[in-house]
Protein backbone atom coordinates (compact mmCIF):
# COMPACT_ATOMS: atom_id res chain seq x y z
CA UNK A 1 0.00 0.00 0.00
CA UNK A 2 1.59 3.48 -1.13
CA UNK A 3 1.54 6.57 0.93
CA UNK A 4 2.79 9.86 0.02
CA UNK A 5 3.69 12.05 2.60
CA UNK A 6 5.72 15.33 2.47
CA UNK A 7 6.07 18.37 0.53
CA UNK A 8 8.21 19.11 -2.57
CA UNK A 9 8.24 21.42 -5.25
CA UNK A 10 9.05 21.06 -9.06
CA UNK A 11 8.61 22.42 -12.47
CA UNK A 12 6.43 21.61 -15.74
CA UNK A 13 8.07 21.53 -19.22
CA UNK A 14 6.79 23.10 -22.30
CA UNK A 15 5.10 18.94 -23.20
CA UNK A 16 2.97 18.97 -19.58
CA UNK A 17 5.60 17.22 -17.95
CA UNK A 18 6.43 17.33 -14.33
CA UNK A 19 9.15 14.77 -12.69
CA UNK A 20 7.69 12.80 -9.76
CA UNK A 21 10.06 14.11 -6.79
CA UNK A 22 12.15 11.07 -5.43
CA UNK A 23 10.31 11.83 -1.75
CA UNK A 24 7.34 10.25 -3.56
CA UNK A 25 9.04 7.50 -6.10
CA UNK A 26 10.60 6.40 -2.85
CA UNK A 27 7.22 5.93 -1.02
CA UNK A 28 6.58 4.07 -4.39
CA UNK A 29 8.71 1.24 -4.24
CA UNK A 30 8.29 1.40 -0.46
CA UNK A 31 4.76 0.15 -0.85
CA UNK A 32 6.16 -2.38 -3.48
CA UNK A 33 4.81 -0.17 -6.82
CA UNK A 34 8.06 1.17 -8.39
CA UNK A 35 6.46 0.51 -11.78
CA UNK A 36 2.81 1.55 -10.58
CA UNK A 37 0.04 3.14 -12.92
CA UNK A 38 -0.83 6.12 -11.01
CA UNK A 39 -4.61 7.78 -11.43
CA UNK A 40 -4.62 12.16 -11.75
CA UNK A 41 -7.67 13.85 -12.07
CA UNK A 42 -8.78 16.91 -11.20
CA UNK A 43 -9.99 17.39 -7.52
CA UNK A 44 -13.61 17.86 -6.60
CA UNK A 45 -13.53 19.93 -3.45
CA UNK A 46 -9.57 22.25 -4.32
CA UNK A 47 -8.45 23.35 -7.27
CA UNK A 48 -5.55 21.18 -7.82
CA UNK A 49 -4.38 17.52 -8.99
CA UNK A 50 -5.24 14.71 -7.40
CA UNK A 51 -3.00 11.51 -8.18
CA UNK A 52 -3.67 7.98 -6.73
CA UNK A 53 -2.10 4.53 -6.85
CA UNK A 54 -4.44 2.66 -9.16
CA UNK A 55 -5.63 0.17 -6.27
CA UNK A 56 -6.65 3.03 -4.08
CA UNK A 57 -8.28 4.49 -7.24
CA UNK A 58 -10.29 1.30 -7.30
CA UNK A 59 -11.00 1.23 -3.80
CA UNK A 60 -12.45 4.58 -3.34
CA UNK A 61 -14.14 4.46 -6.76
CA UNK A 62 -16.20 1.52 -5.65
CA UNK A 63 -16.84 2.73 -2.15
CA UNK A 64 -18.23 6.08 -4.00
CA UNK A 65 -20.88 3.19 -6.47
CA UNK A 66 -22.16 1.50 -3.68
CA UNK A 67 -23.65 4.65 -3.00
CA UNK A 68 -25.59 5.28 -6.01
CA UNK A 69 -27.30 3.17 -9.20
CA UNK A 70 -26.04 4.67 -12.36
CA UNK A 71 -27.65 2.00 -14.63
CA UNK A 72 -31.23 2.95 -13.03
CA UNK A 73 -31.19 6.52 -12.06
CA UNK A 74 -30.37 9.48 -14.09
CA UNK A 75 -29.05 11.79 -11.45
CA UNK A 76 -26.71 8.95 -10.15
CA UNK A 77 -25.61 8.25 -13.48
CA UNK A 78 -24.57 12.05 -14.47
CA UNK A 79 -23.08 11.94 -11.10
CA UNK A 80 -20.99 8.83 -12.24
CA UNK A 81 -20.62 10.39 -15.70
CA UNK A 82 -18.92 13.60 -14.29
CA UNK A 83 -17.32 11.51 -11.57
CA UNK A 84 -14.75 9.96 -14.03
CA UNK A 85 -14.57 12.86 -16.88
CA UNK A 86 -11.09 13.69 -16.69
CA UNK A 87 -9.74 10.79 -15.14
CA UNK A 88 -6.73 9.58 -16.69
CA UNK A 89 -4.27 6.56 -16.37
CA UNK A 90 -0.59 7.53 -15.82
CA UNK A 91 2.79 5.71 -15.42
CA UNK A 92 6.23 7.60 -14.70
CA UNK A 93 8.38 7.48 -17.61
CA UNK A 94 11.89 5.83 -16.70
CA UNK A 95 14.53 6.66 -14.10
CA UNK A 96 12.93 10.35 -13.80
CA UNK A 97 9.64 9.51 -12.87
CA UNK A 98 7.80 11.86 -15.55
CA UNK A 99 4.56 12.27 -15.71
CA UNK A 100 2.81 13.56 -18.63
CA UNK A 101 -0.19 15.55 -17.22
CA UNK A 102 -2.72 16.26 -20.06
CA UNK A 103 -3.30 20.06 -20.39
CA UNK A 104 -6.92 19.91 -19.78
CA UNK A 105 -6.09 19.02 -16.13
CA UNK A 106 -3.22 20.98 -15.77
CA UNK A 107 -5.63 24.59 -17.05
CA UNK A 108 -8.01 23.05 -14.73
CA UNK A 109 -5.67 23.22 -12.09
CA UNK A 110 -4.60 26.79 -12.96
CA UNK A 111 -1.18 25.17 -13.76
CA UNK A 112 1.33 26.82 -15.79
CA UNK A 113 4.98 25.89 -14.87
CA UNK A 114 5.74 26.24 -10.96
CA UNK A 115 4.16 23.21 -8.89
CA UNK A 116 3.84 22.23 -5.50
CA UNK A 117 3.12 18.37 -4.23
CA UNK A 118 1.58 17.95 -1.38
CA UNK A 119 1.52 14.21 0.14
CA UNK A 120 -1.68 13.55 2.30
CA UNK A 121 -1.62 10.06 3.02
CA UNK A 122 -3.68 8.12 0.64
CA UNK A 123 -2.86 10.63 -2.38
CA UNK A 124 -0.94 13.13 -4.00
CA UNK A 125 -1.57 16.45 -4.99
CA UNK A 126 -0.25 18.67 -7.36
CA UNK A 127 -0.98 22.37 -7.07
CA UNK A 128 -0.11 25.51 -8.64
CA UNK A 129 2.78 27.57 -6.17
CA UNK A 130 0.52 30.52 -5.75
CA UNK A 131 -3.20 28.65 -5.38
CA UNK A 132 -1.67 26.29 -2.96
CA UNK A 133 -0.73 28.51 -0.19
CA UNK A 134 -3.63 31.09 -0.36
CA UNK A 135 -6.38 28.09 -0.40
CA UNK A 136 -4.99 25.79 2.04
CA UNK A 137 -6.81 26.73 5.82
CA UNK A 138 -5.24 29.44 8.23
CA UNK A 139 -3.68 28.07 11.34
CA UNK A 140 -6.54 29.53 13.46
CA UNK A 141 -9.21 27.53 11.25
CA UNK A 142 -7.08 24.63 10.84
CA UNK A 143 -7.29 24.19 15.04
CA UNK A 144 -10.69 25.13 15.11
CA UNK A 145 -11.37 22.40 13.23
CA UNK A 146 -8.99 20.01 14.75
CA UNK A 147 -10.95 20.89 18.00
CA UNK A 148 -14.30 19.90 16.25
CA UNK A 149 -12.79 16.80 15.09
CA UNK A 150 -11.63 15.55 18.16
CA UNK A 151 -14.70 16.48 20.04
CA UNK A 152 -16.84 13.66 17.84
CA UNK A 153 -14.11 11.16 19.56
Amino acid sequence: MVRFYGKASGKVDDKGRVVLPAIFRDAMVRGGNEDMTLIIKKNVQQQCLDVFAYEEWVNRSDKVLEGIDPELNTEDADFWTKYNDGVYSLVPDGKLGRLNIPSELLESAGITKEVVFGGVGYKLQIWASETREKDLLSDEKFKSTASRLSAKK
